[in-house]
């Protein structure tokens, strides 16, 4: 019988609830970039609201200090990576299920804390702010394993890759909402706060009402992800976690028929519960990493290298759009945050947003290590065209258009590459009862290399008097982090393991060193078989002895 319920997810045709999963799913992936994108708009209005020095007019006015933007940044990264560890494991020891709405609800109420931070006192609300940007990054982090393997566990075989990146591609829809809020917001109280005047003292005044206006901006991205609290709370323990894990094969038949078009007559037999073989050896144990622990490194570095460039990409954006950008001295506070905002949404749409949905369409086609090899190369390539030459570019105004589509492209191809690749693979090469623990780990690596990408925040800067200590600049930052995108490729070339079109249990079960060469097709790229077509494994629900 487990077979057969195993059989029947695999081949399940596509149906209406597969696309209700991905939205209740990809609630915690909106919210995740909602929080990070709308930063930067909101750092622009603390900095008019809490740090305006009229006494030297012609220093770097309004602008908060770097140290304070990666403090907030950082919080919520250290609180992403505690959220994956302790809820991935939650989700394997307790059921994904029972954990879900709690990593969920955690995020709805952080997200509010962050909009009141208690105060109006700068030290006071800045340090508020932070610990709710800590509270909601734990959130976020728990949603990150939990949305992934429910997915896996929910799509067949060859549609699965597809349905988890649709589910990581919200975060391009968080993108693009948090600056159309933002943009909206922004209006509106400029409106409100002008009175339809244009003088020069309504532009450099910082109205009351910013205060209020930031503040509803966090807010509003706990909205989607409130109203999807219900569905989640209704959804089913996944049918495999109730076959493989809690050994109830009985139950899982149950809630498969509840949620998918599946009768119970189709996958009903008489005959004993088989053991899973997972239960034979424990978490991180020698036959763990024997049989595991290659997955694991793969899995862990790719999402490390990987987060090191694209969150250093995000935080270079305010660099990069202060060429397009009137001083903040000359415009109003709520014109500078759209401005930000708007250039953020057309990065979004010509870029970011076709890289998530390019993905959807080819990840099951032409396979995850193809995509993955081909993001890092097409990033490092273009981070060390751009690097080399970067101020030449802003010497030049004729240049910009092209360093800007140059620049687009790192963010098309970081999603249309190991950015979405990382987030699939951890959530079908692990077998049930570690899926959710080891996509964690492989989510909190990625996190600790986002911290590191903060470091070239501050790298960049060679100009002490922006307030930043001297760094390497731009330019050896940008060569750098094509240097770590080659690095990416070595990492997928050499240890990272096609799962097209093969079940979760062929996938967990396949450990035979030829499989492992299967993903090494670098001479021969377009000629191997990503698809394991040739030599597939059938899954022996029966106890396997250990060599």
């Amino acid at each position: 019988m487990a077979l057969k319920v195993l059989s029947a997810l695999d081949t399940a045709r596509t149906q209406w609830y597969h696309f209700k999963a991905i939205i209740i799913a990809g609630m915690g992936l909106f919210t995740d970039a909602y929080d990070l994108f709308c930063i930067p708009p909101i750092m622009r209005l603390l900095g008019r609201i809490y740090y305006q020095n009229p006494k030297h007019p012609n220093d770097p006015r309004f602008q908060v200090p770097p140290a304070i933007v990666s403090i907030m940044v950082g919080m919520s990264l250290l609180g992403t990576v505690m959220g994956q560890l302790v809820f991935g494991r939650l989700g394997d020891l307790i059921g994904r299920r029972r954990v879900y709405g709690m990593s969920l609800l955690l995020m709805v109420l952080s997200a509010i804390g962050c909009g009141f931070s208690i105060c109006t006192k700068r030290g006071c609300v800045l340090a508020s702010l932070g610990f709710f940007r800590f509270l909601l990054g734990v959130g976020i982090g728990g949603d990150y394993p939990l949305s992934a393997t429910i997915m896996s566990e929910f799509a067949n075989k060859k549609t699965r890759g597809s349905f988890i990146a649709a589910v990581f591609s919200m975060q391009g829809i968080g993108i693009l909402a948090s600056s159309m809020v933002t943009m909206i917001v922004c209006k509106i109280f400029e409106a409100l706060s002008s009175g339809g005047s244009s003088s020069d003292v309504t532009k450099m005044a910082t109205p009351e009402e910013a205060d209020i206006a930031w503040r509803i901006i966090v807010m509003i991205g706990a909205i989607p992800a409130a109203m999807t609290y219900y569905w989640r709370m209704m959804m089913p323990e996944t049918a495999r976690y109730t076959a493989l894990v809690e050994q109830n094969v009985v139950q899982a038949a149950k809630d498969m028929e509840k949620v998918l078009d599946v009768s119970m007559s189709q996958i009903t037999e008489d005959g004993p519960v088989p053991n899973n073989p997972t239960q034979l050896y424990p978490l991180f144990s020698k036959r763990f990493f024997r049989r595991h622990g290659r997955d694991l490194f793969a899995c862990s570095a790719a999402w490390f290298l990987v987060d090191i460039v694209f969150y250093s990409n995000n935080l270079f954006q305010s660099h990069i759009y202060d060429s397009y950008l009137k001083p903040v001295n000359q415009v109003s506070a709520f014109r500078d945050a759209f401005d930000v905002a708007k250039l953020q949404a057309i990065v979004a749409i010509c870029s970011t947003i076709p890289g998530y949905w390019f993905t959807v369409y080819f990840i099951d086609r032409i396979g995850r290590v193809r995509i993955q090899l081909m993001g890092f190369l097409v990033m490092a390539v273009v981070y060390i065209s751009i690097g080399i030459p970067y101020y030449s570019f802003w010497d030049n105004h004729d240049h910009r258009t092209g360093f800007m589509v140059l620049y687009g492209l790192t963010f098309f191809f970081a999603n249309f590459g190991p950015n979405t690749t990382t987030f699939i693979v951890p959530a079908e090469l692990f077998p049930a009862r570690f899926r959710s623990t080891c996509h964690g780990i492989s989510g909190a690596s990625g996190k600790v290399g986002a911290i590191v990408g903060l470091g070239f925040l501050w790298a960049s800067h060679n100009r002490e008097e922006e307030g930043y200590p001297r760094g390497i600049g731009m330019i050896a930052s940008m060569v750098i982090m094509g240097g770590v995108c080659l690095v990416g490729m070595v990492v997928t070339y050499f240890f990272t393991v096609e799962t097209k079109g093969r079940s979760l249990e062929e996938n967990e079960n396949d450990i035979d060193e030829g499989d492992y060469n299967k993903g090494r097709c670098f001479v021969r790229f377009f000629k191997c078989d990503f698809g394991h077509t040739t030599t597939t494994t059938t899954y022996n629900p029966q106890p396997q002895s250990s060599t």
